[in-house]
């Protein structure tokens, strides 16, 4: 229909004006933030060694499989040898 106005400026056109919030909602709001702010901080500093040594560690085992299945290929290939000789 020419003319006629979309649903969703028609829908911006009939709202109704904000809602004054109290002060006090406001500030538990805010206080709420802050606060969840200061913990997240507080744990991610807590956390993070921890992660760190983890991956430390990992890396240490990875480094040790990769050596043990060098070797057992090593192995595998001189032992292949000797049965074809």
């Amino acid at each position: 229909m020419p003319g006629s106005v979309p649903a969703a400026s028609a829908a911006a056109t009939r709202m109704i004006p904000p809602v004054q919030v109290s002060p006090l909602i406001k500030f538990t709001r805010y206080s709420a933030l802050l606060v969840g702010m200061i913990y997240g901080k507080k744990r991610y500093d807590y956390l993070k060694p921890i992660a760190e040594e983890e991956r430390r560690i990992e890396a240490e085992e990875k480094k040790k499989r990769e050596e043990l299945e060098r070797i057992a290929k090593e192995i595998a290939e001189a032992s292949e040898d000797s049965i074809l000789k």
